[in-house]
């Protein structure tokens, strides 16, 4: 039987940062990673091998690269169930692994809904990590003509995008009452809704789907409205759920919505046994409520924490929360958010006042390169503690969401941003005298100025 001083189960974007993380800070340690696959996708690349990379080769993460890199050891292979007494975990190889410390990264599985009449179907998929899957897809949507996403989440909107380019008629159905619903207020949802729209893509919010219809393969689609749509595939973008059978049946305490329960360590009630990525459990960070955010931004987050605390604490390397930072495009227009939504906000019962600042994301505008710009701030009303933040802009977005995140997880207030020092040039940011993230928080400055008088 093999042993080992750390073993990582799962190959993807966690368990890939975790086994770096650990090796630099523990390299007299011995370390073996195994992954189910040997191909591993870059999660959030996915969509992009339906049009804009063309196949999944182009989208793959150079997982034994790194390992070898390090020092770790790569295995393909299935963990298939967990002895946490004896410290051994077991293979469908019929291999057996002892260890020290066990860090549990499986991941999570696509939502394919029982209710869903018609799910089983021919030509009914989902969108796992498993590159063979995917490449099924492909090659089964070669010869359709209508295709329907269902759910309008980043990944759904991403994808059907992606499948306009490649020449399909797609229909997006949303059961909320606007796309990306969950992630932006409706004044941003409406104007990623409108760019869609205006791409090609027929979206249809506010109805979600009720059954799946054919003899043996998809040929239409029933809305809760009434309405029929023939379609010749469907893709269900319905949400993941986290992949903690191995965990559960092995005795490790699971939480009441399926993920693994951690602390700010990301360890398990099991002694010398961590969870990290969308296995985990996660906590606002603003509201401090269980939310089911599954990011690879967030995973790689909590990978970097409890590699540096394997096998001692280090008291300031927590994970206090799940900001969820999201970002994504439609050609050259970047959409980002972070934090909590005014709506959310206002659900959860925290005052807040709003920013919105409308500009140009280069000085002169007149630059070949100029963007329209829009960002907004959310704070919380009396302290001024940033919340939440909303942008559209160029490619910049993402990267000025990432600001905004950070000033989140620094519980920064508009004070900090209007102090803040930048650097700015013509062809790269926006004015100084009209910075985006300076000129909102302005404005909810001005607002609290109000609220004291």
């Amino acid at each position: 039987m093999k042993s080992t001083d750390v073993l990582i189960i799962g190959g993807s974007a966690a368990g890939m940062v975790a086994a770096v993380t650990a090796r630099a800070h523990w390299p007299e340690k011995k370390f073996i990673l195994v992954k189910k696959q040997k191909d591993v996708m870059v999660p959030c690349g996915i969509p992009y091998i339906f049009g804009t990379l063309g196949t999944s080769e182009k989208n793959l993460m150079p997982v034994d690269v790194m390992m070898e890199k390090n020092g770790v050891e790569s295995l393909v292979d299935e963990a298939t169930s967990i002895d946490t007494e004896k410290k051994i975990v077991s293979f469908a190889s019929g291999e057996q692994i002892g260890y020290q410390k066990l860090m549990i990264a499986t991941g999570s599985t696509p939502v394919k809904p029982k209710w869903l009449l018609g799910a089983d179907l021919d030509n009914v998929f989902v969108i796992p990590k498993d590159r063979q899957y995917l490449d099924g897809i492909k090659e089964k949507l070669g010869s359709t003509k209508n295709v329907a996403v269902i759910g309008a989440g980043f990944i759904g909107v991403e994808l059907s995008d992606e499948l306009k380019k490649h020449g399909y008629n797609v229909t997006l159905v949303e059961k909320l009452p606007h796309i990306l619903n969950l992630a932006f207020d409706a004044d941003f949802a409406e104007k990623i809704h409108e760019m869609l729209t205006e791409r090609g893509v027929n979206v249809i919010a506010g109805t979600g789907i009720k059954s799946v219809m054919g003899n043996g393969k998809v040929e239409e689609i029933e809305l809760e409205d009434g309405k029929k749509l023939p379609m010749d595939a469907v893709i269900l973008s319905m949400g993941y759920k986290p992949n903690t059978e191995l965990a559960q049946k092995s005795g490790i305490q699971v939480d009441e919505s399926g993920f693994i329960a951690v602390d700010e360590y990301m360890r398990t009630h099991t002694p010398d046994v961590f969870a990290i990525g969308d296995c985990a459990q996660k906590r606002d960070f603003v509201t401090r409520q269980r939310v089911a955010t599954m990011l690879a931004s967030t995973a790689c987050a909590e990978a970097r924490i409890a590699g540096m605390n394997l096998f001692n604490l280090h008291v300031v390397k927590t994970f206090s929360g799940t900001i969820a930072i999201y970002s994504t495009a439609l050609d050259g227009t970047g959409f980002g958010t972070a934090g909590l939504t005014e709506q959310r906000a206002n659900e959860e019962g925290i005052e807040s006042f709003v920013g919105v600042f409308e500009g140009v994301n280069r000085h002169p505008g007149s630059l070949p390169t100029a963007h329209k710009q829009i960002v907004k701030l959310i704070a919380a009303k009396h302290s001024g503690v940033i919340i939440g933040g909303e942008v559209i802009g160029g490619t910049e977005a993402g990267e000025l969401t990432n600001v905004i995140g950070l000033a989140i997880q620094n519980r920064m207030s508009v004070n900090s941003l209007l102090t803040m020092q930048i650097g700015t040039h013509p062809c790269l940011t926006a004015s100084p005298a009209a910075y985006p993230l300076i000129k909102a928080a302005e404005q909810i400055s001005n607002k609290m100025l109000k609220l004291m008088k």
